[in-house]
């Protein structure tokens, strides 16, 4: 018996468990010295006591001793119950509690406790969990989720929630398993992910892709993953553990941004051939204009050079077209108020659409000034307008509506180049058959048309484009199919105030006697600024060159009275011609003869500001100009 008992004493004091034996009293027959250290009592203290007593020690050390007396009442009701519960202290001590029947033979003579630490079991499960809680908000904030794949016959798939919301599936929908996971793979990218995962396995590049995943929902998104392969010691592939992150907004910046650089290198060419045949169609017009004064009304030929000359005019019109998609048509920006242009133009649209087209506006309430040529946004209404009737064959709504709008971060983010701040918004919405996202990408390129040939000659919106652009605002177009079509023009304000009256145009028709400085590097053009001004009778010197006019302006003793120069030339430009003739003769006034100019027009040195005659022009147009300006 005593060895026995020795045994039990070591036994229990061997255990990683704090023990106490009661008898059907509550006396404590045994316990060990762990126990006494885990409830941080004396030995002494529980030596020959109560459980009772011991219990009334420590129970105001618990978080919550109400809930441990009303277990305590039920653990002592029946000394046969075999339960556990778990004590949570103040001072972080948590243990698990066994209470068993203590039998000798079928007979229960007591209780036998277990303390049980858990502790530092619990708190590193707290702390796990809460690493994956932040793992899991980190991956929410990043739009990255995680995904492992078994590589053996199972495929088994799992996936964090933040792949679960990418991929749109709701937890506990997704079967888990690679095949599920390339059902939701966009058709066309199947073979090139499967590719990519085959090429990882062997080893012979890392898992690296950027393909379309379609949702349940129809709705298509792009993600970008990244895998490596886990290998067992003898290198087979056992598993792939993967990011991915949805790149859909990216995506769409990116096919913007690239939009915006093809468009201004469009612009670009499209300046640039229009500044060549500009020069080409002044000389074919001007001449034509010049041989019709020398015709007479009954002659043969009349008919023919009429024809040449309306043709040069058409041509004319194609190239303004080109010069505003390219920014570089030469406006006569002032302040007027947009309300008023869009209800004038309303009032025309109604009659040049025809009766099946319902014109409606919705102005806003308040004046909305903005700076800009209105002849040129006129007619950039009137193009989206005729768009608008011709998507409309059946008849239809077209509504007209003007509002102030303040544009935060987001929305500039999504809209690249746009930056926040305040606008002045026109919307020019339509009912018609819509556009597929494909021909939204190209509807403002020079020349491209989705009408028959001979209907159209694709620069309308192009022109629309280049206006807004040159204006410093944005355009964008919201389309889909058999719902209609919205194009939203963005003006900058700018502060409400009466808007100037352009200045009149004064007709003179009386000859001239003053001395001019011709500076133009296209001899067609030279030419025939020469002979429209010498019949008028001025005095004309003639430079090919800012050089050479520099050169002949020196030598000429007698006063300039005005210098007439071409804005790009080899050499220096116009501007730069006019600044350097500016130190000389501040009192000579400039015309600038361009299709478009991209330097600034400011010369301080001038006692007046520089004049603009765009090309192409006629000999007509060319002498009254020059008399507005000296008679100015």
């Amino acid at each position: 018996l005593e060895e026995t008992i020795a045994l039990l004493e070591a036994t229990l004091e061997a255990t990683h468990d704090g023990i106490l034996v009661l008898d059907l009293q509550h006396r404590i027959i045994r316990y060990n010295r762990l126990l006494a250290e885990m409830l941080r009592i004396p030995p002494e203290a529980i030596r020959g006591g109560n459980a009772d007593d011991l219990l009334r020690g420590v129970v105001d050390e618990l978080e919550d001793p109400e809930a441990f007396r009303w277990r305590s009442v039920e653990l002592w009701g029946d000394p046969r119950v075999r339960t556990s519960d778990i004590l949570r202290f103040k001072d972080g001590r948590i243990f698990e509690r066994f209470v068993a029947p203590h039998r000798i033979g079928p007979m229960v003579v007591g209780r036998v406790i277990s303390l049980r630490d858990i502790g530092p079991a619990v708190r590193a499960e707290q702390a796990l969990e809460q690493h994956r809680a932040f793992l899991e908000k980190a991956q929410e904030v990043g739009h990255i989720g995680s995904w492992v794949t078994e590589l053996d016959e199972s495929q088994h798939l799992g996936w964090s929630a933040e792949s679960h919301r990418i991929f749109g599936v709701p937890i506990g929908q997704f079967a888990e398993t690679s095949g599920a996971f390339f059902e939701l793979v966009h058709p066309d990218d199947r073979g090139s992910v499967r590719l990519a995962r085959e090429a990882a396995l062997t080893g012979h590049q890392p898992f690296d892709i950027e393909h379309r995943v379609v949702r349940p929902d129809g709705t298509m998104r792009w993600v970008h993953e990244r895998a490596v392969i886990v290998r067992d010691p003898q290198g087979v592939p056992r598993r792939m553990v993967g990011t991915v992150q949805d790149i859909t907004e990216r995506r769409l910046l990116e096919d913007q941004l690239r939009q915006s650089q093809k468009m201004e290198a469009i612009g670009r060419l499209a300046g640039g051939i229009a500044h060549d045949l500009n020069n080409a169609l002044t000389a074919i017009g001007g001449y034509a204009e010049l041989a019709l004064g020398e015709l007479a009304s009954d002659h043969a030929a009349r008919g023919d050079v009429e024809e040449i000359r309306r043709a040069a005019e058409r041509a004319g019109s194609v190239t303004r077209q080109l010069l505003a998609f390219s920014r570089k048509q030469l406006l006569e920006p002032r302040m007027f108020d947009l309300n008023e242009t869009i209800a004038s133009i309303a009032r025309l649209l109604s009659r040049l659409l025809g009766a099946d087209v319902e014109v409606q506006t919705r102005l806003a309430g308040t004046a909305l000034p903005v700076v800009g040529d209105p002849g040129q946004v006129e007619q950039a209404v009137i193009n989206l307008a005729v768009n608008a009737r011709d998507a409309m064959p059946g008849g239809g709504r077209l509504v007209l509506a003007t509002a102030r709008e303040t544009v935060d971060e987001g929305f500039a983010r999504s809209h690249v180049p746009m930056t926040p701040g305040d606008y002045v918004v026109l919307r020019v919405s339509d009912s018609g058959h819509g556009m597929p996202r494909e021909t939204q990408a190209r509807i403002f390129e020079p020349f491209f048309t989705t009408k028959d040939v001979g209907k159209g000659t694709g620069l309308g919106l192009s022109m629309v484009y280049g206006t807004l652009k040159q204006s410093g605002g944005f355009i964008f177009v919201d389309s889909e199919v058999n719902k209609g079509t919205t194009f939203r023009l963005y003006f900058p304000p700018v502060p409400a105030g009466p808007a100037p009256a352009p200045a009149a145009a004064r007709e003179s028709e009386r000859r001239g006697h003053e001395t001019l400085l011709i500076v133009e590097d296209e001899p067609s053009v030279r030419n025939l600024v020469a002979s429209a001004l010498r019949h008028d009778g001025y005095r004309l010197l003639i430079a090919s060159s800012a050089e050479e006019a520099l050169t002949v302006a020196d030598a000429h003793d007698g006063a300039i009275d005005l210098l007439l120069t071409d804005a790009t030339m080899p050499g220096k430009s116009g501007v730069e011609l006019a600044n350097l003739m500016a130190a000389r003769r501040p009192a000579t006034p400039v015309i600038i003869m361009s299709g478009y100019t991209e330097e600034t027009l400011d010369v301080p040195g001038l006692k007046d500001p520089i004049a603009l005659l765009q090309k192409p022009f006629t000999p007509r147009e060319l002498r009254r100009r020059i008399r507005e300006v000296l008679d100015r």
